[in-house]
């Protein structure tokens, strides 16, 4: 089923067509009826109505932004002030926010509607949704099949139409992967260009929040709203890049050399490619001799950043806290048992390639490695509009196929982590269909802070798919 986009929806509120309370309670109904698990909370009728509020006196003050009155969906690990953000975990169940994330703030400001928070992988960790601790969330083209993830329970509110758009974060693919297995469209903005202020710490170098929409325009709309500069985040930047289209794409080489790209995935980007080429693209392989060793240095890297930055959540400082008789059990305990298998994967990993004695052994040369790959993406991107791949090897796979198979989920991410390590922008349009009617994606990684360039591209795509 299609739904409507912003710009549909906004012009019918602005002509008076529709009230906003109409929309937001279609949206709302049709979220409290779904048994797809996206949503950890939907939020009190007496805080959607207050929203509503506003919105409809923005609409009769003249006052009005194109998201006014839209209703909008935020993953588990963005603050809403005075609400509960849980991480989708055990250890932050009653957590209550005390101030709203940047992108919150400028939603609230639009005069948006915020309607609930979506599930999630336990501290964006996993690339299916599986590893809440509230349950998996399904996917909404076949229930038996997982959203992906970490923002899973965003790209199937998008998909099955519970809300106009959802805000995800992004570490490793974490939008763009969901959002392809989903059927929607998935934005990795350049890291810097938005805020993390507000957003919990995964991977700090690597975090990136960003919008899941059923349209490119959607995308640049959320995009246009919130980026730039922001006093409380120090990476943030005001800065925005205009570069001219040169119809010049480029495919990595050896991208399906590693195999288990799923041959339907496989022919449907070769067929994407001739699409681009009858709209006068040239399309070419290149070399990038380090994009496969990507996914290597990102699971050194974002472990160890994984390590650092949930070291407070050990039951004393942050989090809640387990019974336990004396203080060396409470840290144990709390971490053992507040904490999921993956979570604490992560950690464990991550604290032994910090190690002494590891640390030059894996850490510096993941970081050597991250610069060399960086380096490889900007020089093909001084000549290219794009770097173009699958967004994902497969489509969606059955809940609980992987569980037990770290390697092959952690594989989930193996076209989607290299924007992530060196800080590009990236966006994952769909692009068709499988024979059992499962939704493909494919990926556009552009220079930094040329956002621009991923609309345009993103666009015609829609015009070919």
């Amino acid at each position: 089923m299609e739904y409507p986009t912003i710009e549909q929806l906004h012009k019918k509120l602005t002509a008076g067509e529709m009230a906003v309370t109409t929309l937001v309670d279609e949206y709302v109904a049709r979220a409290k009826a779904s048994d797809l698990n996206a949503f950890r909370e939907i939020f009190s009728d007496v805080d959607i109505a207050a929203q509503v509020a506003t919105a409809q006196m923005m609409f009769k003050e003249g006052t009005a932004t194109i998201l006014t009155g839209m209703p909008i969906a935020l993953k588990d690990n963005i603050l809403f002030a005075g609400h509960i953000v849980s991480g989708s975990s055990k250890m932050l169940e009653h957590y209550t926010a005390s101030y709203d994330a940047t992108v919150v703030e400028k939603l609230k400001a639009a005069g948006a509607v915020l309607i609930g928070r979506t599930n999630m992988d336990e501290f964006a960790m996993g690339s299916s949704t599986e590893n809440s601790a509230y349950g998996v969330t399904k996917n909404p083209h076949d229930t038996s099949k997982v959203p992906g993830g970490s923002s899973g329970g965003s790209a199937a509110a998008v998909a099955a139409g519970l809300c106009v758009a959802a805000f995800g974060s992004d570490t490793g693919g974490s939008i763009r992967q969901p959002a392809a297995f989903c059927g929607i469209v998935g934005l990795l903005p350049t890291y810097g260009s938005v805020s993390r202020h507000g957003l919990m710490a995964l991977g700090s170098s690597l975090d990136v929040i960003g919008p899941m929409t059923h349209s490119v325009a959607d995308a640049e709309i959320f995009y246009n709203t919130f980026k730039g500069a922001d006093k409380y985040d120090g990476t943030s930047v005001a800065q925005n890049v205009t570069i001219p289209l040169k119809k010049k794409i480029a495919m990595p080489k050896n991208m399906f050399a590693a195999g288990g790209v799923d041959p339907e995935i496989k022919k449907n980007f070769e067929d994407m490619v001739e699409k681009l080429k009858t709209q006068g693209f040239t399309v070419d392989e290149i070399d990038l001799p380090h994009f496969a060793d990507s996914l290597a240095a990102y699971y050194i890297l974002m472990p160890a950043e994984v390590s650092s930055n949930l070291a407070r959540l050990d039951g004393i400082r942050y989090g809640d806290r387990a019974k336990s008789i004396s203080i060396h059990d409470v840290y144990g305990d709390t971490r053992g048992a507040l904490f999921g298998i993956e979570t604490r994967r992560r950690i464990l990993l991550g604290t032994y390639v910090l190690s002494h004695g590891y640390y030059d052994a894996y850490y510096n040369k993941a970081v050597a490695l991250r610069s060399i790959i960086r380096k490889e993406f900007e020089t093909a991107l001084e000549q290219y509009d794009a770097i173009l791949t699958p967004t994902t090897p497969t489509p969606a796979f059955g809940i609980g196929e992987k569980v037990h198979d770290p390697v092959s989920m952690y594989l989930s991410d193996l076209f989607t982590v290299p924007a992530n390590i060196t800080q590009h922008p990236a966006i994952s349009i769909p692009s068709g269909k499988s024979t059992s009617g499962l939704p493909f994606g494919v990926q556009f990684i552009g220079a930094r802070f040329a956002e621009d360039t991923l609309f345009s591209l993103g666009k015609i795509v829609e015009d070919i798919r």
